[in-house]
């Protein structure tokens, strides 16, 4: 069995590309994200991804597999559960737009880390571009069910964990999301 960062590396080699300094591991079937610095494990943080399967086709609403970076960083400075439709602040806290989370929609919180893929024919480009299916890490409304699947193929976290890997992370960073 590899490692975490073995599968990181070895997927990095075949595609010709040097791993980064900063480094994330998304693993769907654990609902968990491994952040390295350096190579070392730094942090592990529960998440959760499509509650449709995994999938890199436009349209599916399923987690994208591959080798991705962070594209852009939104989101910086705003309060933890702030609301974003279309990456813009809503000036709202999820808890203003319905009494019960669970009822309410999947809604986008606090920051945003939007990813590109690296892979031509498999998670960029043409009708399995990840970013142009506007596929993010991002905080949500429904923490309690940080976990188990739920998305509409984003990879959702806690308010305040994803205040905590925003401000480890940078744009170019690379996040590996396999099975």
């Amino acid at each position: 069995m590899i490692s975490p960062w073995e599968s990181v590396t070895q997927t990095c080699e075949r595609l010709g590309i040097k791993p980064t300094e900063r480094t994330l591991l998304v693993r769907i079937a654990t609902q968990t994200m491994q952040y390295f610095r350096d190579g070392q494990l730094a942090r592990s943080f529960a998440i959760s991804t499509s509650k449709r399967p995994p999938s890199n086709i436009k349209g599916s609403l399923g987690t994208p597999r591959g080798l991705h970076e962070i594209a852009e960083r939104v989101g910086g400075g705003q309060p933890a559960g702030m609301v974003f439709k279309g990456r813009v602040p809503l000036g709202r806290h999820f808890r203003e737009f319905d009494e019960d989370p669970t009822e309410a929609g999947n809604l986008i919180t606090t920051r945003i880390l939007w990813l590109r893929g690296l892979e031509p024919a498999v998670n960029k480009g043409g009708e399995v571009d990840t970013y142009e299916r506007y596929v993010y890490i991002h905080g949500t409304n429904r923490e309690a069910q940080i976990g188990q699947p739920q998305s509409g193929g984003c990879v959702l976290m806690r308010n305040l964990d994803i205040i905590e890997l925003y401000e480890e992370v940078r744009t170019g960073d690379q996040v590996l999301i396999v099975d």
